[in-house]
């Protein structure tokens, strides 16, 4: 992937005089596909694109070995909303919204019991018992950028900026943040920052993200530290389905077989599970396999 066409990608940028380090990230065909698993309100789908964008701008700012993935749970209009990018460079996302209606693009709209996490899992010793870490964002700011810019600023109390945008075409994020520290000028990060306030959300999905950077920050010496590739992919598995079922009992599971058989499809992906009533019966004789589930039964 060269500079020029760096669409469906992460890009980690540095301006070495003003101490400020970067990621951009663009989601072309990945968002497409992730926007085109179900008909989504306009509202919703964008929330889920900026979300998208923004767990895909997390992974190039910490050290991610496994996946991070962004949760956002409501009884709003906007019932649930998950995205998730892994150290691969895989993307995949989906929302749930109450029927006929569609979410509040003003977070604040949520509702006091909305709920907004950033979770980190990475490998652990025992392949089975993942470390997972999760952080707890607050709801105060009208948009999801705002909240994740105040939470930076409070978890790691570094200056940071952070704007996501989404339409039906791409999804795409830019994120700033001083560096630890006493390095660059005085005047660094409020320079760098005036440049980033000249940026809209239409510029940004609209500019690629060589252009965009150029455009920006040609003044700052950029460096371009390195490039991920970035596509759609599910890590679904019959495995994890298989967990699922038993964390659901044995006779949830059971009740669950219709015509003899017992069909589960992945909301992310659309593969479909099927497993006979001696499958399930064979799920319960055995130690349950400890690993995450995100399908649900269809």
């Amino acid at each position: 992937m060269t500079a020029d066409t760096a669409t469906d990608a992460l890009t980690r940028f540095l301006l070495p005089a003003a101490g400020v380090r970067g990621v951009a990230v663009r989601l072309d065909e990945t968002w497409r596909t992730v926007a085109g698993r179900s008909d989504y309100p306009p509202s919703a789908r964008e929330l889920l694109g900026e979300a998208s964008a923004a767990a895909v701008l997390f992974t190039g700012h910490t050290k991610v070995d496994g996946r991070l993935s962004i949760q956002l749970r409501s009884r709003s209009g906007l019932r649930s909303l998950f995205a998730e990018c892994t150290a691969a460079g895989t993307v995949r996302g989906i929302a749930q919204v109450a029927s006929d209606q569609d979410a509040p693009r003003d977070l604040r709209e949520l509702g006091d019991d909305a709920l907004l996490a950033i979770t980190i899992e990475n490998p652990g010793l025992n392949p089975r018992e993942p470390q997972r870490y999760q952080s707890l964002v607050g709801l105060q700011a009208s948009r999801l950028a705002e909240a994740f810019e105040d939470y930076f600023r409070q978890s790691e109390q570094l200056p940071t900026r952070l704007l996501l945008s989404a339409d039906g075409d791409r999804a795409c994020g830019l994120m700033l943040q001083k560096l630890p520290g006493d390095e660059g000028d005085d005047d660094g990060w409020n320079r760098a920052g005036a440049l980033f306030d000249t940026l809209g959300e239409v510029e940004l999905l609209a500019t690629p993200v060589p252009d965009l950077l150029h455009r920006l920050f040609h003044e700052e010496s950029l460096q371009i530290l390195t490039q991920r590739p970035l596509r759609f992919a599910c890590s679904c598995s019959r495995e994890r389905v298989e967990s699922m079922l038993q964390s659901l009992g044995e006779e949830e599971a059971t009740a669950a077989l219709a015509d003899g058989v017992a069909e589960v499809r992945c909301e992310f992906c659309g593969q479909e599970y099927r497993f006979s009533p001696v499958q399930i019966a064979e799920l319960f004789s055995q130690p349950k396999v400890d690993v995450d589930a995100p399908s649900r039964l269809q």
